[in-house]
């Protein structure tokens, strides 16, 4: 399960296919350096999006394996 403590590099290496979601949200965590050290909370706060929401996507994506 992804949580806001998850890191985004983390989870960009283990579950590719969460890069829709993210570029969906107009966050370009692929190339950005912060990636690699910020959590997915951080990472909405950064971009002004719901922590929940995109928790859910990520989720619901994820579990679709």
């Amino acid at each position: 399960m992804i949580t806001k403590e998850t890191s985004i590099n983390e989870l960009l290496r283990s579950h590719p296919l969460v890069r829709e979601v993210f570029a969906k949200h107009g966050m370009g965590c692929i190339g950005c350096m912060g990636a690699a050290t910020e959590t997915i909370e951080n990472g909405a706060k950064m971009h002004n999006i719901s922590v929940e929401a995109l928790l859910k996507e990520l989720n619901e994506l994820c579990n679709r394996k």
